[in-house]
């Protein structure tokens, strides 16, 4: 019999270099929203990868930055939280990047004394000189991480990463059960995939100043019924999540009911209200409602 190997495989870096889309390939579902925007990952979320002899268990966090604010501050300790529990470190910078957003952060990756995999991701979009260059200029910042190009997004050199992971990973029993995809909730899927249709379809601090809240999930045998509350800071964003007539909001209901569709493999009725809730970015005990500051 093979032994079966079993670890967390946690993926940091900067905002916008692709931890999401390369977390979602690996798991091969759409756990993790991704867009354009910077700080679209708010939470730490884990993906299940199972196999008959392994179980990777990875973990998808915040952009790192420079806190703002308290929400701010709460992603980054999401971020911290995976150095703590890592089996194998996951790197992840583009192309043209030079260094971490936070020294403190790098300095850890650099001490590390679990294996570090640095993946050099959006290779698609450079020449070879390009990339030959970066690989040394990484090499010489991180000598003891193992330096991996890939494009997360063309699905390039991802099924090579992943078996090393393995590789690397200790033996041991999982922690999950096998048929077990994610730690999160359904309504938590839920609240994303709603977050993610606003971070796509609205503009400057619109995006930011949103929480979602699933207020009703009931699950019948032919459909999911669900009912969530979009939290703004003022009641100008309220008119503008709202739009002329409800039209803008009832853009995002069509968009996110399909994607949940498709999530769930089942018919979904979605309803969606839009309140204020003045400062909850800055508010603690509205941040420990959330899921933050846990």
């Amino acid at each position: 019999m093979k032994k079966h190997k079993a670890g967390f495989v946690n993926i940091i870096g900067n905002p916008n270099v692709g931890k999401s889309t390369l977390m979602n390939a690996f798991v091969g579902e759409k756990l993790s929203i991704i867009t354009s925007k910077a700080q679209t990952t708010r939470h730490r979320i884990l993906g299940i990868v199972n196999g008959d002899d392994f179980q990777v268990i990875l973990s998808d966090t915040p952009g790192i930055i420079k806190p703002a604010y308290e929400l701010q501050t709460s992603m980054m300790d999401f971020v911290k939280s995976a150095f703590e529990d890592a089996d194998v470190l996951l790197y992840m910078v583009e192309i043209g990047e030079k260094d971490l957003k936070d020294e403190a952060f790098f300095q850890r990756i650099q001490n590390s004394k679990i294996p570090v995999l640095l993946l050099l991701n959006k290779i698609d979009t450079s020449e070879q000189q390009v990339l030959e260059e970066q690989i040394q200029h990484w090499q010489s910042l991180l000598p003891k991480a193992e330096i991996h190009p890939i494009s997360a997004l063309e699905n390039f050199n991802v099924k090579e990463v992943f078996e090393r992971i393995l590789e690397l990973l200790p033996e041991g029993p999982p922690y999950y059960p096998k048929d077990q995809l994610t730690d999160k909730p359904e309504r938590f899927f839920v609240n994303e995939t709603i977050r993610e249709k606003i971070l796509l379809h609205y503009k400057k601090e619109i995006p930011y100043a949103v929480e979602v809240e699933t207020e009703e999930f009931i699950e019948d045998e032919d459909i999911i019924r669900i009912r969530s509350l979009i939290m703004v800071e003022r009641d100008t964003q309220k008119g503008i999540i709202i739009g002329h007539k409800g039209s803008a909001l009832k853009r995002v209901g069509v968009e996110a009911r399909k994607d949940l569709e498709k999530f769930f493999d089942k018919q979904v009725h979605i309803e969606l209200y839009v309140k204020v809730n003045k400062n909850w970015r800055s508010n603690s005990r509205q941040l420990k409602r959330f899921g933050y500051n846990n």
